[in-house]
């Protein structure tokens, strides 16, 4: 396995609450009048303004775009060590997803509020609780923010070219590596982190010495913590296919897409060595779409 069995199953456990909250937030920012007037599922206004019209069938172009020119940006910063740059982009982006979260289910002026407090203490004073509670609910924002410019066919499509990109960054160019450690690094990454307890090893060191100056010294020396990874994408875009399940078919069947990406991811995590690698997406991907043959094949039968 790639990681052990707790902590596989914690990390599991957050990627399905994620999929969850956001899904529920998702349902929330329906606006039921017109939805009803028209026929077609129809959310809520943005609390920042408009959602830009783009074409559902070819929304997944500037997504795409988006996201390798902001690696691109990412790499810049990091290379010039421009941190108060990348901490500003962070904040916001946190901040705006946060904000769009919260609103689904509680008033504006508090949503803007807990945003706000949770971000700042996210990129500034960052722990592992806050880092994965943000967790939670960050990606249901960017949902409600993506979901209503995607139809199936392009979210479809979206998967196929993130799966892709993700197997060609980790196992060919590996960037994605280093860029997931440059962001662990720098205490801004974007996804879940779960640490491992310190190593036995280390503390039968302590144990073993019986000078009292050498076992003041010996404690003192810093220990490094295994952590367990997971990538926000492999969390968001998940979430934004199950959400358009949500719009296009229902909320039951949008209900069954995250088991599937969770039996994609958990394969994953099986089959995984430890301390090596991998591009999730086409694992979560290959289980969202088995999902979505699912719902097909109940569809037929009811």
């Amino acid at each position: 396995m790639k990681h052990g069995v707790k902590i596989t199953i914690i990390l599991l456990a957050i990627f399905l609450l994620a999929q969850f909250i956001g899904i529920a937030a998702l349902h929330q920012s329906i606006d039921t009048e017109k939805t009803l007037e028209t026929g077609e599922t129809t959310f809520e206004e943005l609390p920042f303004g408009e959602r830009p019209p783009i074409d559902e069938d070819v929304s997944y172009l500037p997504i795409v775009l988006a996201i390798l020119v902001g690696t691109g940006l990412l790499f810049l910063i990091i290379k010039f060590n421009a941190i108060w740059l990348w901490k500003g982009w962070f904040l916001i982006a946190v901040l705006i997803s946060l904000f769009v979260a919260f609103g689904a289910f509680i008033r504006m002026e508090i949503a803007l509020l807990l945003a706000l407090i949770l971000a700042i203490w996210k990129v500034f004073k960052p722990n592992v609780w806050v880092q994965n509670f943000t967790e939670l609910f960050i990606y249901g924002g960017l949902a409600i923010i993506f979901v209503p410019i995607f139809n199936l066919l392009s979210v479809s499509i979206l998967l196929v070219i993130i799966s892709a990109y993700d197997a060609y960054a980790v196992w060919k160019s590996k960037h994605m590596i280093k860029l997931a450690k440059s962001q662990a690094k720098a205490n801004m990454f974007a996804g879940l982190l779960i640490p491992y307890k310190l190593g036995k090893a280390k503390k039968s060191k302590i144990k073993k010495a019986t000078n009292k100056k050498i076992k003041a010294k010996v404690k003192k020396i810093p220990q490094k913590v295994r952590t367990a990874l997971l990538g926000g994408g492999d969390i968001g875009f998940p979430l934004i296919f199950a959400g358009v399940i949500l719009k296009e078919i229902g909320l039951w069947q949008a209900l069954l897409i995250p088991f599937f990406a969770l039996l994609g991811l958990g394969l994953l995590m099986f089959i995984g060595k430890e301390k090596r690698f991998y591009p999730a997406m086409p694992f979560i991907s290959a289980g969202c779409f088995l999902g979505l043959l699912v719902v097909w094949l109940i569809g037929m039968l009811i």
